[in-house]
């Protein structure tokens, strides 16, 4: 492992991290504006956020074992369906209320977001979902999808996907979803939860292995994901979402 490479990748994951947080910020001003830029935003500073953890998974998969554990894992495959795009998954719900018109035609249509319980349940006011199927689409190599991942070892695919689905806890929420009467295109689930969850364990191996967060963005979050965040990824907070047009209630 070369220290300063990883220090390097971790500073830049850092830096994202924040300036996700700031497009998160100026999203609803921005949004009454322009909506489609304000989507936009978000989702392009989010993916850099999966890039930049990529960065870090490449100069450090020799001491950390990334594919283990559902939060890495579902992160790593997630960064490369859509760096790769050869589908139309993994559309954030903002860019499919507000820009694709995914639900146009369906007023008052009734969406199932699930989220992961933060410990302690801190105030964490931002959001990002994703269409819950598109993990199962792409990553199951049992799933019956035209958009799934050519596998070159099915039996390790296989070992990946139930890690991810076993350890995010997914099949509770498909149940939810089928006790409701939701169609699977209608479940969405949180992503930041999973980012933090993810960021903190990698943090802490980080830490272990005696890497410094060099530089403030960074010694702000070392805090923040080893001392401070933890997230329970076995249990889940659920709401509907019911669309009116464009418009979210």
């Amino acid at each position: 492992m070369n220290k300063f490479a990883v220090e390097a990748a971790l500073g830049v994951l850092a830096n994202n991290m924040r300036i996700y947080v700031e497009a998160q910020m100026r999203f609803r001003a921005i949004f009454k504006v322009d909506r489609e830029e304000a989507v936009n935003n978000v989702d392009r500073a989010f993916e850099a956020k999966l890039e930049a953890l990529h960065t870090l998974y490449d100069v450090t998969r020799s001491e950390i074992s990334w594919f283990d554990f559902g939060d890495t894992a579902v992160l790593i495959g997630m960064r490369n369906a859509i760096h790769h795009r050869d589908h139309p998954l993994f559309r954030s719900l903002n860019s499919a209320v507000c820009l694709d018109g995914e639900y146009s035609n369906a007023d008052g249509a009734a969406l199932l977001l699930a989220r992961h319980k933060m410990v302690g349940d801190p105030p964490i006011m931002m959001e990002h979902h994703f269409k819950l199927d598109d993990f199962r689409s792409r990553l199951d190599p049992d799933a019956s999808s035209p958009h799934l991942l050519t596998f070159k070892h099915i039996v390790e695919a296989r070992r990946r996907y139930k890690i991810i689905a076993d350890g995010l806890a997914f099949e509770k929420v498909f149940e939810i979803g089928r006790e409701n009467r939701f169609p699977a295109a209608q479940i969405y689930i949180e992503m930041l939860p999973v980012f933090i969850s993810a960021t903190s364990r990698v943090f802490k191996a980080l830490l272990a292995l005696g890497i410094e967060f060099q530089g403030f963005d960074a010694e702000v979050y070392k805090q923040a994901f080893t001392a401070e965040l933890a997230v329970d990824l076995s249990a889940f907070t659920f709401r509907m979402l019911r669309l009116h047009g464009l418009h979210q209630t």
